[in-house]
């Protein structure tokens, strides 16, 4: 009896905030992974806001050099909001993986870009067709809220930092200055997130607020 090889796999997370949790995604995609034969190498969890652009992204861009060079035959996602912005960077991230074998899972559609190493047609399909629609959702929700901020003005609202604020951005320094402290040495995003062990989004969102205090 031929033994089928085990494939090997890799989770990427993300969500937008550090109140939000990402165990759930987690947790199903490892339940996925141990009913498919799929042995999970390595979990990329990634705290940074949807609308942010790929090129930004560090944890992303470190798992995509992650799959390349250690054999991984497929990444796992619970949706493809995980991967891009938009549909082009979407994308471009399957084309990118494609190109080198890799597969990727969409869990919430249960669609598969590679089937036995060859591209699914379908799969390609529906998710360009899927991506579309997010984005669309998107554009409207930010129109929407655009909308309501403007009526909220106009009927007289105000909008500006809250009484407080300075007080709760000291207070974030001071919580976070062993971040504080390696950026004002120099130290990049990256090395910051290493030497630290936090994640990209809390080390550049106390670097925003450094150059804030700064300015």
């Amino acid at each position: 009896m031929i033994k089928m090889r085990q494939r090997n796999a890799v989770i990427f997370s993300r969500v937008s905030t550090e109140t939000q949790d990402n165990q759930r995604q987690i947790y199903e995609l490892k339940e996925f992974a141990s009913k498919h034969n799929l042995e999970v190498q390595k979990t990329f969890k990634e705290v940074i806001s949807g609308a942010k652009k790929n090129d930004e992204r560090i944890e992303l861009s470190q798992m995509l050099d992650f799959v390349k060079k250690n054999g991984i035959d497929t990444v796992l996602i619970w949706e493809l909001s995980r991967i891009g912005r938009n549909t082009k960077e979407v994308l471009n991230i399957i084309s990118d993986l494609t190109e080198n074998g890799i597969s990727l899972f969409i869990k919430n559609y249960n669609l598969e870009t590679l089937t036995n190493g060859k591209v699914n047609p379908l799969s390609q399909f529906m998710i360009q067709i899927l991506s579309s629609l997010a984005e669309m959702e998107r554009s409207q929700i930010r129109a929407r809220m655009i909308s309501g901020y403007n009526n909220f003005r106009k009927n007289g609202g105000k909008v500006g930092r809250k009484i407080g604020y300075k007080k709760a951005r000291e207070k974030l320094l001071e919580e976070h200055k062993d971040i504080v402290k390696h950026l004002r040495r120099g130290q990049s995003i990256r090395n910051t997130m290493k030497l630290t062990d936090k994640s990209s989004g809390t080390v550049q969102k106390i670097k925003k607020l450094l150059t804030k205090v700064q300015n």
